[in-house]
């Protein structure tokens, strides 16, 4: 299954849809990896093979319902934090995800953004946002807009196939 790539699919001569009625569809399956002072493509090599070599952040979107965070340099938490549900809630399975530690995450979310992109942003700031478990209804119906918020949060600039219009 290919994921929506937003506007991206305008260069290919297809029709332009608006993104919320893509979502509401079908949710996004998409990885956005941001290294190297921008966003990879998916076409990209290091999109493609792994980790970047280098510090990143890194969101998996599952069906516009969870979102795997991942970043370089980590705290001693471990670079992995969900936005939206948890995996282990979303697919009622425990094994699904490991517990996380969403304070330390949030400050390692908030150390990392000083380091990167110099960015002051509070712990307290981020930790909303975070998937906490057992949650019934995220923050947002999709979890694309929370990352959008995370993502400025961050000092990243926005994704660009998450901009609506």
């Amino acid at each position: 299954m290919t994921p929506y790539r937003g506007r991206a699919l305008l260069d290919r001569g297809q029709r332009d849809v608006d993104l919320h009625e893509e979502r509401a569809a079908m949710g996004m399956f998409a990885t956005f990896t941001y290294a190297d002072h921008r966003w990879l493509a998916e076409e990209d090599p290091v999109q493609r093979d792994g980790a970047p070599s280098g510090p990143f952040f890194s969101a998996t979107v599952h069906d516009s319902d969870f979102a795997t965070l991942r970043y370089e340099p980590a705290s001693t938490a471990g670079g992995l934090a969900y936005l939206g549900f948890q995996p282990r809630d979303y697919f009622d399975d425990p094994s699904a995800s490991d517990d996380v530690d969403l304070d330390a995450q949030a400050i390692g979310l908030a150390e990392w953004a000083a380091a990167v992109t110099g960015t002051a942003v509070s712990a307290g700031a981020i930790r909303p946002l975070l998937a906490q478990e057992f949650v019934e209804e995220p923050i947002a119906d999709f979890v694309e807009d929370t990352l959008q918020r995370l993502v400025s949060l961050l000092g990243l600039p926005l994704i660009a196939e998450l901009i609506d219009g």
